[in-house]
């Protein structure tokens, strides 16, 4: 199956972070010739998985030569939920509006062709949302120096990733909730207060589990959705501060380029 793509691309750095790397827009920043962005783009065209690539930015993304290498390009929301709301209204203006649709953030410096097809393959064919989970294990073997928001759970201490598979009508349903989300996004004690005070309580004990998580976003969202376990750790490894930053060019340029392979 093929599927269209949205690349949210709305996000801003902080001054010290932007100095250093000559940008201030996180999809902007350069690694070797390209963009994180246009690493983007070339990888969903590369998986000959993809049709047609709508990107929600900035002035500055929109202005860039980026751009011109997707099939919409429309102004960016006030958050990340906002931005692939206006990227979706973009695609479905278009002929043929698809019923489900690749969301991809636009700061994930490691993402490949393969990395995407395997998992789109992965997902479950009947569920609304899928969303990749890397165990920290899995996570800190690929990028033992590296930090990421972990959440422990009962059976292993899990991370998400930054690539989506969803329905077109359950994520106009689950938008208002998603904006909540978004913005404990980076929380561990946020998403648990979220999903309720019992879950908070399991949270706290340690006691949660993937299957109690999933039927709960299920109950709040009102759409099904699945974790797919085992993906790639890259799928989680985003671009947040200058360290990040520096770690990743580390591996790019070759440094780390067998650490955890």
């Amino acid at each position: 199956m093929t599927f269209d793509a949205i690349l949210p691309a709305g996000g801003y750095i902080d001054a010290e972070f932007a100095g250093k790397v000559g940008t201030n827009c996180k999809a902007l920043i350069r690694f070797g010739n390209q963009t994180i962005l246009e690493r983007t783009i070339q990888a969903l065209r590369e998986t000959g998985r993809v049709e047609r690539i709508v990107l929600s930015g900035t002035d500055e993304v929109l202005a860039s030569d980026a751009a011109k290498l997707v099939t919409k390009a429309v102004k960016a929301g006030n958050s990340g939920p906002e931005s692939i709301l206006n990227a979706l209204k973009g695609l479905l203006a278009e002929p043929n509006p698809p019923k489900k649709v690749v969301v991809l953030t636009t700061d994930l410096p490691f993402l490949t062709p393969k990395l995407l097809t395997d998992f789109i393959d992965a997902c479950p064919k009947d569920v609304d949302i899928c969303m990749p989970l890397i165990t920290r294990g899995q996570y800190q073997a690929r990028f033992p120096h590296s930090s990421s928001t972990f959440i422990p759970m009962q059976d292993d201490t899990w991370t998400a990733g930054n690539t989506y598979l969803m329905d077109v009508q359950a994520l106009q349903k689950a938008m208002p909730h998603l904006e909540q989300v978004f913005k404990v996004r980076k929380s561990k004690v946020g998403m648990a207060k979220l999903l309720g005070p019992v879950f908070l309580y399991k949270f706290l004990r340690k006691q949660l589990t993937v299957p109690l998580v999933e039927a709960k976003l299920k109950q709040i969202l009102g759409c099904s959705g699945a974790p797919v376990l085992n993906c790639a750790p890259e799928l989680a490894y985003d671009i947040d501060d200058f360290e990040d930053y520096e770690y990743a060019m580390k591996f790019i340029g070759g440094e780390f380029a067998n650490v955890g392979r």
